[in-house]
């Protein structure tokens, strides 16, 4: 466990000093997700009436949390990919600290430093909009993990996707616009066809929405959320699984072909 806090720590961080020690990317951490958020709502608003306005500001701003959450992760895989360039994982794979708790660190480092500002801002909408239903106040942190827990599971998956290729740019292509989509970031997943729900369930951020939008503005507790927290509990399982098999199968493949240059 001591192990695993240094280099959480650590890769913390090396990103604080890459990549958010600029007040721009500081900037950004507010305003871009603001800007999606504004989009989808005047978008949006024309058809739900006056009367649903406050309603679905917050369905919207739900779906941008998460969003910003999940794709958070997505960004930092491609700076991960850059590692693989500039020979940084290769010396990280000499290293001894465990090749998971590497790729989650690095996740874990991104999705904080990417997502407090935004978050500190929806808290504070919420609570001016008052449109929060909870049962229990421990609903909070029930919201909170099934945020956390699966988006450092996703990110850990796609970190370790990136040892077979240095090439990251299909990252971007398949997880920004169709994540959104499929997940019901901006529309209410039962909106959509039979086939784009299927494709959506296998995203973690689908689960994490439906336990954050039950919990914060239905009013639905953990006995009635039970089973998507099972099954988000069993995706993010499934996640971090694929992601250790996938770094054994990639170390050893480098091994093999020289891939990364010091092997």
């Amino acid at each position: 466990m001591r192990h695993a806090v240094k280099v959480l720590g650590a890769e913390a961080l090396k990103q604080h000093r890459q990549i958010f020690g600029s007040r721009l990317v500081l900037f950004s951490m507010l305003i871009w997700p603001l800007l999606q958020l504004a989009e989808a709502y005047y978008m949006l608003q024309p058809i739900s009436g006056a009367t649903g306005s406050q309603r679905l500001l917050a369905f919207l701003a739900t779906g941008t949390l998460g969003f910003t959450f999940f794709f958070s992760l997505v960004q930092s895989a491609w700076h991960f990919s850059m590692e693989r360039q500039t020979g940084t994982l290769e010396l990280l794979f000499l290293s001894p600290a465990n090749r998971l708790v590497v790729v989650i660190a690095n996740g874990f480092g991104a999705l904080v430093q990417n997502v407090w500002l935004f978050v500190s801002f929806s808290v504070a909408m919420f609570a001016w909009l008052d449109v929060v239903d909870v049962t229990h106040p421990g609903m909070y942190a029930v919201v909170f993990l099934a945020l956390l827990v699966p988006a450092v599971a996703w990110g850990a998956f796609l970190n370790s996707l990136l040892i077979f290729s240095r090439d990251s740019a299909f990252v971007y292509t398949l997880l920004d616009d169709p994540m959104w989509f499929v997940s019901g970031v901006r529309l209410p997943t039962h909106a959509l066809p039979e086939i784009v729900r299927a494709a959506g369930s296998v995203l973690p951020l689908t689960g994490s929405l439906a336990i954050v939008r039950g919990a914060l503005l239905d009013g639905q507790g953990v006995g009635e959320l039970a089973g998507e927290l099972a099954a988000l509990a069993g995706l993010s399982a499934v996640l971090l699984l694929a992601a250790v098999v996938a770094l054994r199968a990639g170390e050893a493949r480098a091994q093999r072909t020289g891939q990364l240059r010091l092997f």
